[in-house]
């Protein structure tokens, strides 16, 4: 995934410019709020250029973001300040002496993970880092809606001042392992001397049900609170691509409980 967004930083915020990041935190904090309103330290893992994190801070929280690309890290370094840390590392590399409240990872970082044995490290690596009864609060690409559905070919244009981008989106499905490759061809265009650089990427997006999530969580001590629409907070079905799942650790206590 690191090598993937090293590329894809160079035109990432572009892209995702008309991502309404304000209202994903707000209904992010909705959630926290709900289901532990004394959090205060959030760690956010695949926080990419800082988008959230930066909100996420200005509503009173400490974030630390974690982030293994390094050009979409360094741009989000630039945001840093008291309250408002990021730091290179993967999910399951990842590794400090501090606990948090909540850890997020939103905006399908999950779904990006594709081998059992990463998930199972990541999900272990984010129980340890967080206090006890903290929550884990991510959204994945929903396995109903990808099959009923389909991905199909996207074509999306956006510019700026500078640069006209043009992404093309192309789906291969591999039925057997609940992934989606998503083979971008991207053509950038200069509007200053109008010179042209193409590149070509591939997401591999791993698609998940409400089980094999509830199978994860029980294996590195999470219970499922909800599972909801993300944003809409609608029950999932097979129109709903993007879920939300809010978790909490499970303590010794009511493990033996």
């Amino acid at each position: 995934m690191e090598k993937v967004f090293d590329t894809y930083s160079a035109y990432y915020d572009l892209i995702y410019k008309d991502k309404n990041y304000e209202r994903e935190a707000d209904y992010v904090i909705d959630l926290i709020r709900k289901y532990k309103p004394q959090a205060k330290e959030l760690i956010e893992f695949g926080s990419g250029t800082g988008k959230h994190a930066k909100i996420f801070n200005s509503k009173g929280y400490f974030v630390k973001g974690v982030e293994p690309s390094e050009s979409m890290l360094q741009i989000a370094q630039q945001q840093q300040k008291e309250g408002l840390k990021f730091e290179k590392a993967s999910i399951e590399s990842f590794s400090d002496d501090s606990e948090y409240d909540v850890a997020l990872s939103l905006f399908h970082v999950i779904s990006y993970i594709n081998d059992n044995k990463a998930l199972l490290n990541a999900f272990k690596n984010i129980n340890k880092h967080l206090k006890n009864d903290g929550l884990f609060i991510f959204d994945v690409w929903y396995t109903p809606a990808v099959l009923s559905q389909v991905p199909e070919n996207r074509v999306k244009t956006v510019e700026n001042d500078l640069i006209s981008v043009t992404r093309k989106a192309t789906p291969v499905i591999h039925w057997n392992e609940n992934v989606i490759d998503v083979v971008y061809d991207v053509e950038i265009q200069s509007k200053v001397d109008e010179q042209i650089s193409r590149l070509n990427e591939t997401h591999h997006m791993r698609h998940f049900g409400f089980p094999e999530i509830e199978l994860l969580g029980l294996k590195e001590g999470f219970k499922i609170l909800k599972a909801e629409e993300f944003q809409s907070g609608n029950i999932p079905g097979p129109d709903t691509w993007g879920v939300c799942f809010i978790m909490q650790k499970i303590t010794a206590d009511a493990e033996n409980g």
